[in-house]
């Protein structure tokens, strides 16, 4: 998939933490009230936690003239697996094709990474994001956990 005019998709760095918490804070603030505070604070880490997560997984931003307006994350596990994490669009940017950007090339590097298959998990309240991984092909696997409250739904789809 070719990205949306004006937008650049690359890897994301540590520099970039302070942006990708702030793209984070933005896109998800209308599910505050929906969310356990245990829970927004886990979804909406500060840079400092975003940092850390930089360390622990591949993230992508999408960035328009060098300002973060989209991102996304995942870790390719051994059992060629891999796992979406920390996906968000600047509300001003919702409908441009930029998460589908994002997504698909969060995609190809799982591919690369050997991954035949990709999970994620989301919340109910997120009602727009799950039709939108819906009509990226995934479904939900039927396992739901407790995240901080509040069911957590895992999606999966078969790369």
């Amino acid at each position: 998939m070719q990205p949306t005019a004006g937008i650049e998709i690359r890897t994301a760095d540590q520099d970039d933490a302070a942006a990708i918490a702030a793209c984070l804070l933005e896109a998800f603030a209308p599910y505050r009230s929906a969310y356990t505070p245990p829970a927004f604070a886990d979804t909406v880490p500060s840079a400092d936690q975003v940092r850390v997560r930089l360390r622990q997984t591949h993230a992508l931003v999408a960035t328009v003239d060098r300002k973060i307006v989209g991102t996304i994350s995942a870790r390719s596990h051994e059992e060629q697996q891999g796992h979406l994490r920390g996906m968000a669009v600047l509300p001003k940017w919702h409908g441009t094709g930029t998460a589908a950007t994002l997504l698909a090339a969060i995609e190809d590097w799982l591919r690369s990474c050997g991954c035949s298959e990709v999970t994620l998990d989301t919340t109910e309240p997120l009602e727009t994001a799950i039709a939108f991984y819906e009509k990226h092909g995934y479904r939900r696997s039927g396992n739901i956990s407790d995240f901080y409250g509040m069911p957590l739904i895992e999606y999966a789809k078969r790369l």
